[in-house]
């Protein structure tokens, strides 16, 4: 029995989608992280434990942005509102206490302290972090697989070669990437 040829690409391909979700995951993440300027993704992932279950409070109620540093909820069901408080009242990344104004909540953001500035750079950095491992882990998985395939006669040496390259190319976007959201978000904390 012939071994099956098989290309680089291929095995370069497998991991894109990863890739992708690791830079869509440090994506959302960055939304969480407030800045300045109020934004809804600030809030409306804060799970509300409501009839039992915890729902994200997007599930529950509109959120808008009235000001550039007010956040206005409004929930569908006058009786969610005291439970979405107290999950607002639990969740410290927001900087700000909630007020019930009528049939709506508020939330004022002040402004950011220097030192409460460096915390969020601090955890947008980890959040980094974890991405770069990642994108390291499924790098050094298509590699390994590259050079098992080349060992196997499945992939030749040269295509073992180019496949390292565009390996690396495709690394060295995802980083880019990367760096280019951290830059703008600690812009974005620091202005």
């Amino acid at each position: 029995m012939v071994d099956e040829k098989i290309s680089h690409k291929d095995i370069i391909d497998k991991i894109r989608p990863e890739l992708d979700k690791a830079i869509g995951f440090l994506e959302k993440e960055l939304q969480k992280i407030r800045t300045e300027r109020a934004t809804p993704s600030l809030v409306e992932n804060i799970e509300v434990d409501c009839f039992g279950k915890k729902f994200p409070l997007k599930q529950l109620a509109t959120i808008s942005v009235s000001q550039s540093r007010e956040i206005v909820i409004q929930p569908w069901d006058k009786s969610y509102s005291e439970e979405i408080v107290k999950s607002l009242e639990k969740n410290t990344s927001i900087g700000a206490a909630p007020v019930v104004d009528k049939n709506v909540i508020r939330i004022r953001l002040p402004s950011l302290s220097e030192e409460f500035r460096k915390d969020l750079i601090h955890f947008a950095s980890e959040k980094q972090e974890i991405v770069k491992k990642t994108i390291r882990r499924w790098r050094d998985e298509a590699w390994r697989e590259i050079q098992d395939a080349e060992r196997e006669g499945k992939i030749s040496e040269d295509d073992k070669f180019k496949g390292k390259d565009e390996l690396q190319e495709l690394i060295d976007e995802c980083h880019e990437k990367v760096e280019k959201m951290i830059e703008n978000k600690k812009k974005e904390i620091e202005s």
